[in-house]
């Protein structure tokens, strides 16, 4: 199942979506001065699942397989500080 980013956004309420974005903001200010690009993509994993909640899976699906485009990328989950 794919879902777009407006859908999980739709789908969550305003508390939620609060303490999200507050868990993904210390994410980036706990994390993302590590050095090494496989670092920076582990915080920036953490902060997607932090946005995403219970959607990560299918945010993944949706940014590896993009329909428009019929094109395939790989989500990295990096390797923690």
């Amino acid at each position: 199942m794919q879902l777009k980013n407006k859908e999980i956004i739709e789908n969550t309420s305003r508390d939620e979506l609060e303490t999200r974005i507050q868990n993904a903001l210390e994410t980036a200010f706990d994390y993302s001065q590590f050095d090494g690009d496989h670092h920076k993509a582990w915080a920036i994993d953490q902060m997607v699942r932090a946005l995403t909640g219970e959607s990560y899976e299918a945010w993944v699906a949706n940014f590896e397989f993009d329909e428009e485009t019929q094109d395939k990328y790989e989500w990295g989950t990096g390797i923690a500080p």
